[in-house]
């Protein structure tokens, strides 16, 4: 047969060039305008100039140091890139503009100066119409709108330029304790926002609000707590809308802009561990929801967890993709979880594309709960995390640790993934921190492959009966609480604060610092201020009042030589159950006892549904020299793919970021960081360049040094 070569380039050079012009692929693909990439949050870059036979010679193309940094702080931004400028923020939350070539510092606005306190954030979001650029972020409780050109505030926006979040939730604003981590999304002149909410039993609702950009008017509210006749309310118990938080869509959002459709992925009610007080499936909990982004009304939704008790969050927003299955190409929703699995459904109706089982699960023995008797399993892909805990799949690192591990496991009540949480101590694996994190995903639209980093050490979930006051019981006529010193500050702590440093304040160190002993480090006012603003990672309450600030540190401060506090009367009590701390499940020499690996980079064929690979993120550097194989650690940040076949991802406590070749997994570049590197990546090019910029903030939940540079990588020139 002969063989017609000009015919073959010819519709080589024509399929490649469709290729190169396909918006889908080349041209959505080349920025990094907003958080995560794109609006179908795939943490994706066509860029290609970067690739694997030249990632080896990466350097620093600069760093910039935003200053802000303070123990335990950490920097979780992703920062974005419009017309050769980089919107970021600091550990403080300032927010700052750089020239995004050289790393210059353009402007900078301090919320502080506002009297606005917070913690962590992950990034900005971008408006514009005509010369009216603004970027939209959020600070504390309030959402800001500034000139992108200069930084300033611009006053017509909102109250001089922010809108209190707190207002229109349906529940009184003193009340509310209430941040954004994630940035919100943009559709037309609209601004859509998730919130983070307290995890406690007076926790905030999670409601999802769209608001004007030019305006700041409030333009819609979704409830994800069903008020009473909304669709979802009969989940529940009657007036649960009343004193129920959370189901908040905390990790961000993603939106399909052709079909008006916004995508959220909610948490879990509050409070999280015991439920009590919420008996049923507990809609819009735990749930994958599209909404009309033009009005926020519900298209459908999917529950991926009824009635939670394990923490088990939907922690960042779907990813919209297109697969093939059965040989046709379908525009779907795949959403991560921290259970070591994705949910993948129809992105138009919400009906799974492939089997997900309905399947018996464990009961509780604690009192007044009643555990949802079902919880549904993917079929479809593979799983990317270990799906439980078996006495077999505990560390073996050393003998000890191996002997520490099997003593403590035989104590608690461990198998699958929802073993309920219990007094004498439940094992979840994955654990609260996932599998996947807020970080999510990324997904290779020319190859189907999702690329997603894990992490796989399991928590102790241990519940204790305690003593809390009745509200109702100990309010005056006017609604107002009677309690007062240490009894109210106990109770306030409880509620609050003993969910991550433990109801004796013996805390889950590093990450979270017991709570004993603060008499000697602090004076009560500093206390109050700590309380009143947070720190770090630590969330502010600003909801308290002067008299209940008093009350708290009062109680921190005030201790008994056996470590117990002093209480000036105890107030009419009910008895309610608080998780003893996150604590994570650790052998004797504070490393995961569950067997390596402990962080994982993954690569999952969403046309096939097989695992293709899964590498270890990062080591314990004392381990590699003892002969260990790198373990993998706890990773905080996500991965980026990239059209030159690498996928890049700091985000291990090692404080390294590396460069893996996406086919195969193997690491072809690593540098270490001047602080762990726990965000996501953002690559971007300026005139021609590409860079890749990662923010280096340590600290946080892998509780390293605490740092505030940003770091930007290119090839160097020749």
């Amino acid at each position: 047969m002969k063989i017609n070569y000009p015919v073959i380039l010819l519709c080589l050079s024509t399929f490649f060039s469709c290729q190169k012009d396909d918006p889908s692929l080349k041209d959505l693909y080349s920025n990094w305008e907003i958080y995560r990439g794109t609006k179908d949050a795939n943490q994706y870059s066509s860029l290609q100039q970067i690739n694997r036979e030249n990632v080896k010679n990466l350097e620093v193309a600069w760093t910039y140091h935003s200053g802000g940094n303070i123990a335990k702080s950490t920097i979780e931004c992703n920062p974005i890139v419009i017309d050769g400028k980089m919107y970021l923020t600091s550990p403080d939350l300032k927010v700052i503009s750089l020239d995004a070539a050289t790393g210059k510092e353009l402007w900078k606005f301090n919320p502080a100066e506002e009297n606005i306190m917070a913690n962590v954030n992950r990034g900005v979001t971008y408006w514009e119409k005509g010369q009216d650029k603004r970027i939209l972020f959020t600070a504390g409780y309030y959402l800001f709108a500034l000139d992108a050109h200069t930084g300033k505030l611009i006053e017509k926006f909102g109250a001089k330029g922010k809108v209190d979040l707190r207002e229109n939730l349906g529940v009184p604003i003193e009340s509310v304790s209430l941040s954004v981590t994630s940035p919100g999304v943009i559709f037309k002149d609209i601004i859509i926002l998730g919130s983070a909410v307290g995890e406690g039993y007076n926790s905030a609702p999670g409601h999802v609000r769209a608001y004007n950009a030019i305006t700041g008017e409030a333009a819609w509210i979704f409830h994800t707590l069903p008020q009473e006749g909304e669709f979802g309310a009969e989940t529940w118990p009657n007036t649960h809308y009343k004193n129920i938080g959370g189901a908040n869509a905390w990790g961000g959002l993603s939106l399909d802009e052709k079909r008006g459709l916004v995508f959220l992925a909610t948490g879990s009610p509050a409070f999280d561990f015991y439920g009590g007080t919420r008996a049923g499936e507990n809609l819009f909990g735990n749930c994958i929801i599209a909404l009309d982004a033009k009005n926020g009304e519900r298209v459908w939704h999917y529950q991926t967890v009824h009635h939670d008790l394990w923490d088990y969050d939907l922690p960042c927003a779907p990813n919209l993709v297109t697969i093939q299955v059965n040989g046709k190409a379908v525009d779907a929703v795949v959403q991560p979880t921290k259970m070591g699995y994705f949910f993948m459904l129809d992105r138009a109706t919400g009906e799974p594309l492939y089997p997900i089982e309905e399947k018996p699960v464990p009961t509780t023995d604690i009192p007044g709960e009643v555990t949802y008797p079902t919880q549904p399993f993917p079929t479809f892909p593979q799983p990317y995390a270990r799906l439980g805990i078996t006495e077999e799949e505990l560390s073996q690192i050393t003998p000890e640790a191996h002997v520490d591990a099997t003593k403590r496991f035989k104590t608690m009540k461990a198998g699958g993934q929802f073993i309920p949480p219990s007094l004498q101590g439940s094992l979840a694996m994955p654990g609260t921190r996932g599998g996947a994190e807020w970080s999510g995903a990324s997904f290779d639209p020319e190859s189907g492959i999702i690329y997603i980093n894990s992490n796989e050490i399991a928590n102790i979930l241990k519940l204790k009966a305690v003593e809390m006051a009745i509200a109702g019981a100990n309010m005056d006529d006017e609604g107002n609480t009677t309690l007062t010193g240490s009894a109210l500050g106990k109770n306030l702590y409880q509620m609050n604060c003993a969910s991550c440093h433990g109801l004796e304040r013996q805390g889950a160190p590093p990450t979270y610092p017991g709570l004993t002993g603060l008499s000697e480090k602090y004076r009560q006012e500093e206390v109050g201020q700590l309380v009143k603003t947070g720190r770090g990672g630590m969330p502010a309450f600003a909801q308290f009042s002067d008299k209940e600030i008093t009350a708290i540190s009062e109680f921190l401060l005030s201790e008994m030589e056996d470590g117990t506090t002093h209480a000036t009367y105890k107030p009419e009590t009910e008895t309610r159950f608080m998780v003893d701390g996150y604590n994570q499940f650790l052998d004797s020499n504070k490393y995961p006892a569950s067997a390596p690996p402990w962080g994982t980079l993954n690569a999952i064929d969403m046309n096939s549904g097989k695992l293709l690979w899964k590498v270890p993120v990062g080591e314990y550097p004392e381990l590699t020299a003892k002969g260990i194989p790198p373990t993998g650690t706890q990773n905080m940040g996500g991965c980026v793919a990239t059209a030159g076949g690498l996928v890049f991802v700091a985000a291990s406590k090692d404080e390294k970021f590396r460069a893996f070749d996406k086919k195969t997994g193997e690491i072809l570049w690593e540098t270490k960081l001047p602080a762990g590197g726990y965000a996501t990546p953002s690559i971007y090019a300026v005139n021609g360049k590409q860079y890749i910029v990662i923010a280096a903030g340590g600290g946080g939940k892998n509780a390293t040094k605490s740092g505030d540079a940003y770091v930007a990588f290119a090839l160097p020139e020749f």
